[in-house]
């Protein structure tokens, strides 16, 4: 960048993904020294953006952005062109003259988990299965205190590997975690399993991302969080993270053999703890755990909204009723 006439007014500007590997010499004061981070757009940006791109199509009167907007947290630009644009072709498909929110939910839905594997159809064991498992997911989010609300539950079979998948919308965008969010998440990822273990005394391979992401949140919380009762709030192992990215890279590990086994007892207790409140909650509502659980097995998805009706209609049909006076109890018999 020599050789230019500080007069004319030239702005030299560029833009990375990858600021960590750019050249020091290059960030030095008369060159590129001054960095913008663009970031990925928040909850209003998004409705804005889905509005743009979406004023091209033919919309249904059903249509709510706010919601697609909700659904699609750390989405960008592109992502969110990439939707209408899916959303569009859906409803060619199904040869609507409108695009209705179902063609923008199935557009999320191929996004996110996956085209649906048609051809990939369970067998009426593994159905059960995938069905108690996601129930179990569905039936603590909706108990712990601090969960998310259940926007949809599925057992259609999508992408590589996922079977089904419960699907929660957060209410308001949040930049912290407190102990008791994540104690919560812990025990919402456990229950699936919880639910396999209790109905059918054996758990499958199905939860293996659930175990993973439930560890990575615990060891978390205990060495970089300060939230265990035995470990000081230190944070253990210094982890390289690239710069704006938010990626982890290969941890450097400053801490003892002692130390370490505590982490492991430590990270090892939190599971088994949101472990046991997943069996106390499934055991204690497990007539919610069967219905929620039958109803997908027979019709697949279940909207958030089914899912409080069906839960709430279960609860009153266990709550007894007022005791009645015999005069009244003699008019019913007759």
């Amino acid at each position: 960048m020599d050789g230019f006439d500080p007069s004319v007014g030239v702005v030299v500007m560029a833009a990375t993904n990858r600021p960590e590997i750019l050249d020091k010499a290059l960030l030095r004061a008369g060159r590129f020294d001054r960095q913008i981070l663009v970031d990925k757009p928040d909850l209003r940006d998004r409705e804005a953006i889905l509005k743009l791109h979406a004023s091209k199509l033919e919309l249904g009167d059903d249509i709510d952005l706010h919601v697609v907007a909700q659904r699609t947290p750390g989405f960008v630009g592109a992502d969110l062109e990439n939707i209408c644009n899916e959303a569009a072709i859906h409803a060619l498909r199904r040869k609507g003259k409108a695009v209705k929110m179902a063609d923008f939910e199935a557009a999320i839905d191929r996004i996110i988990a996956g085209p649906e594997k048609k051809h990939r159809a369970l067998n009426p064991d593994e159905k059960k299965r995938v069905a108690y498992h996601e129930s179990g997911h569905t039936l603590v989010a909706v108990t712990v205190p601090t969960g998310e609300p259940v926007h949809k539950v599925s057992i259609i079979p999508r992408g590589v590997a996922a079977l089904g998948y419960t699907m929660q919308l957060p209410v308001e965008k949040k930049f912290l975690s407190t102990e008791e969010e994540l104690k919560d998440q812990i025990a919402i990822l456990l229950a699936g399993r919880v639910a396999e273990e209790i109905i059918f005394a054996n758990v499958s391979s199905g939860a293996s991302n659930d175990l993973e992401r439930a560890s990575e949140i615990a060891r978390s919380m205990v060495t970089r969080l300060g939230m265990s009762e035995k470990l000081d709030p230190i944070t253990y192992g210094k982890q390289q993270e690239l710069q704006y990215l938010g990626i982890h890279g290969q941890e450097e590990r400053n801490f003892s053999e002692a130390t370490a086994r505590m982490i492991d007892e430590e990270t090892r207790k939190l599971i088994e703890e949101q472990y046991d409140r997943a069996v106390s909650i499934i055991t204690s509502r497990k007539n919610v755990l069967e219905a929620l659980a039958g109803k997908l097995e027979e019709q697949e998805v279940i909207s958030g909204e089914k899912v409080d009706t069906l839960i709430a209609s279960v609860e009153a049909e266990k709550t007894p009723t007022a005791a009645t006076s015999p005069q009244n109890t003699a008019h019913e018999d007759g």
